[in-house]
């Protein structure tokens, strides 16, 4: 199947967070629809299990059962970072996102050596707008596991909203080091859509292209290049002479799409 280059956060928050999950003993109305299939479960089912199947109904978007399960499963742990952090990414996926911002600083606090629950601090920071709070957080995800390529990714796009492209890109690249398609799957799940603007999701979706120029994947340039020409970027013709794109120049497809000759 070929990448497509269509609209984070996430995976939007599919591919930057990990999971749903609820504390059961917190009564929210996210937390109070119980889902027959995990009360089933309980109370003798292991903490796995319950977790299992709390992914399984996140998978399919049903949150509010999801959030059932993960609190089963945290009534057996209420010490467990990671399903504090799944809580939180439930929520925030609801939209609740006080209570998000609340399961995280949890989870921090159960563990402040686990790297999650800082990038989806920024995630919710970057949401509201507040592009330095979350590059703040995605720096502290990164100081505890430099090698996420999503971290970079969104420290990337971070810093895209300020327009301090040189950082951009300098994460950017790291990124595709780590996870060459790691900016397809981040663009798809919805990071082009928390970029208000169509000039802006252009100049984003051309500065993909740049980067997979580089890396001489031209079947990814392409895309990228086509989705900046479909968000109406003006100067798609620079690609003919732009340094970054020279590793896919001489390719017939890359010609082909910008009505060219090859480069010889």
């Amino acid at each position: 199947m070929r990448p497509k280059c269509v609209l984070l956060i996430a995976t939007a928050l599919a591919s930057l967070l990990f999971g749903a999950i609820c504390m059961a003993q917190v009564s929210s109305p996210s937390s109070s629809a119980a889902s027959p299939g995990c009360v089933a479960l309980a109370p003798r089912t292991s903490l796995s299990v319950l977790e299992s199947k709390g992914d399984l109904l996140r998978l399919h978007k049903a949150y509010p059962e999801a959030l059932t399960c993960y609190g089963l499963a945290i009534a057996k742990d209420p010490n467990n970072a990671v399903l504090l952090n799944k809580a939180g990414i439930a929520h925030l996926q609801m939209s609740e996102l006080d209570d998000a911002r609340k399961y995280f600083e949890k989870s921090i606090k159960k563990n402040r050596k686990y790297a999650e629950p800082y990038n989806n601090l920024g995630v919710l920071s970057y949401m509201q707008g507040d592009y330095k709070k979350a590059i703040k957080q995605y720096q502290k995800a990164l100081t505890l596991e430099d090698t996420s390529a999503s971290f970079h990714s969104n420290l990337g796009t971070a810093f895209f909203a300020q327009k301090k492209m040189d950082k951009a890109i300098a994460e950017y690249s790291r990124a595709l080091e780590i996870d060459p398609d790691v900016l397809v799957r981040s663009f798809s799940g919805g990071t082009a859509a928390q970029i208000s603007s169509p000039a802006d999701r252009a100049r984003y979706a051309y500065l993909l292209a740049r980067m997979y120029g580089k890396l001489g994947d031209v079947e990814r340039c392409i895309h990228c290049l086509q989705r900046a020409k479909e968000e109406g970027y003006e100067k798609i013709q620079d690609a003919a002479k732009d340094p970054d794109f020279a590793g896919v120049r001489r390719d017939p497809r890359f010609a082909e799409f910008l009505g060219s000759k090859p480069a010889q």
